[in-house]
């Protein structure tokens, strides 16, 4: 099984990336690929510019990369309650690629905020949003306060946190078999 992994942000120190790339630690035999989605670069996204382009080479690469995966994990960073602008921008060019882009591809849908509410918005949106571009959600969490929740080299601290969080990763690895 290949693993396809990263955060919805294009932050250099992303604590979605890091989150999605914990949860990857969970699938020992699975061969893993974590994505920087600063490697896909775009310009905004407009109809007008699509027309003056067409598809960007980032666009494409990155519904490529989606291809090959048997599972993905993606961690949803929020702004103002949505996903960030820059990961909305790739999702807007991917789609216009393949509006299926996720190929009904598994998921495990995550979110991490500094905040108290640990992007559970865009989360949500998610949710919602990525079965209609053919991704099978098996399941998702959202790990508020980061800052005083998650430990690098440890992972998850909060036991209530981290008991919920096993119980996502162990659903989705039922489905999986």
């Amino acid at each position: 099984m290949k693993i396809l992994a990263f955060g919805a942000s294009y932050s250099s120190t992303s604590i979605n990336k890091t989150f999605a790339e914990y949860a990857t630690g969970f699938f020992p035999a699975a061969e893993i690929e974590i994505l920087d989605l600063r490697s896909f670069p775009l310009p905004l996204f407009t109809t007008d510019l699509e027309k003056e382009i067409g598809k960007p080479q980032a666009a494409i690469e990155f519904v490529e990369k989606l291809a090959t995966a048997d599972l993905l994990i993606i961690s949803l960073a929020e702004h103002n309650g949505s996903y960030t602008t820059a990961f909305k921008n790739l999702f807007d060019w991917a789609s216009r690629l393949k509006v299926k882009m996720f190929e009904n591809k598994k998921m495990l849908l995550l979110s991490a905020a500094p905040g108290p509410r640990g992007g559970i918005s865009a989360l949500q949106s998610a949710i919602t949003r990525f079965p209609i571009h053919g991704a099978e959600v098996l399941g998702s969490f959202s790990l508020p306060k980061f800052g005083d929740n998650f430990a690098f080299g440890e992972g998850i601290t909060d036991e209530s946190l981290k008991v919920e969080f096993m119980q996502v990763i162990d659903n989705a690895k039922q489905l999986l078999a």
